[in-house]
């Protein structure tokens, strides 16, 4: 089985730096700070040590990015992470809005190894239990450059493809209101600056109200039928 050398706390920094990274920007201290709900202080020697080890890189007056090694290394904890998700709802009959923060105390401690394996006990899914991208074995990720909910204009009709996965109220309030990867939803009312939204699973037809927090959370992509 693979060895690990990166400490937990290493892992979590890169995989936060992915997540705030991904769609290409920067990732400024003070947005790391609150992904990890750590001091800003705290955030400035860490990046000092992972730029010095290669993970990242400065880029001037906006912030940091990971390096090819960085993201790869990140991207192996994020593996972990949603097999992990995976398993435990699939596996394990845990419900998708208990799974995050076991993902998370497991996936420092679970080896490549056991991972592979999970993952072949489950057919090599493509997608965890919330819809997001699953990255394979040699670091390759789909896409995630998604629109949310809180985007789409009153008539149109979306696809949800995922919800995220860190707030377990969310993912229950989604649940209940049909929000789930998969689902067909039209947006019949509300903006972004009314801070709500009125919505149908298309199946169901009744219109349910939405957060604008949570229409925030839920990741879409038009509907091509």
């Amino acid at each position: 089985m693979t060895t690990r050398s990166l400490s937990r706390s290493v892992e979590d920094y890169l995989k936060a730096i992915y997540g705030l990274s991904d769609s290409g920007d920067a990732a400024s201290t003070s947005a790391i700070a609150d992904a990890l709900d750590i001091q800003p202080a705290s955030v400035t020697g860490m990046i000092k040590r992972l730029a010095e080890s290669g993970l990242l890189e400065h880029v001037p007056y906006k912030g940091v990015r990971l390096t090819e090694p960085g993201t790869r290394e990140a991207l192996k904890v994020l593996r972990r992470h949603r097999i992990l998700e995976t398993y435990l709802c699939e596996k394990l009959g845990y419900a998708w809005d208990d799974v995050h923060d076991e993902a998370e105390r497991l996936e420092h401690a679970a080896s490549d190894g056991l991972i592979d394996r999970m993952a072949r006990a489950l057919d090599f899914p493509s997608h965890d239990p919330h819809g997001a991208p699953i990255p394979t074995r040699g670091g390759d990720i789909e896409a995630t450059n998604l629109s949310t909910l809180a985007d789409v204009l009153p008539g149109e009709i979306v696809l949800i493809r995922a919800v995220r996965d860190e707030d377990p109220s969310d993912l229950r309030s989604a649940a209940e209101r049909g929000l789930v990867p998969g689902a067909r939803v039209l947006v019949r009312a509300g903006s972004q600056a009314e801070g709500y939204f009125e919505v149908a699973v298309t199946d169901a037809g009744e219109s349910r109200r939405v957060s604008g927090e949570l229409a925030r959370h839920i990741y879409v992509v038009p509907d091509d039928r």
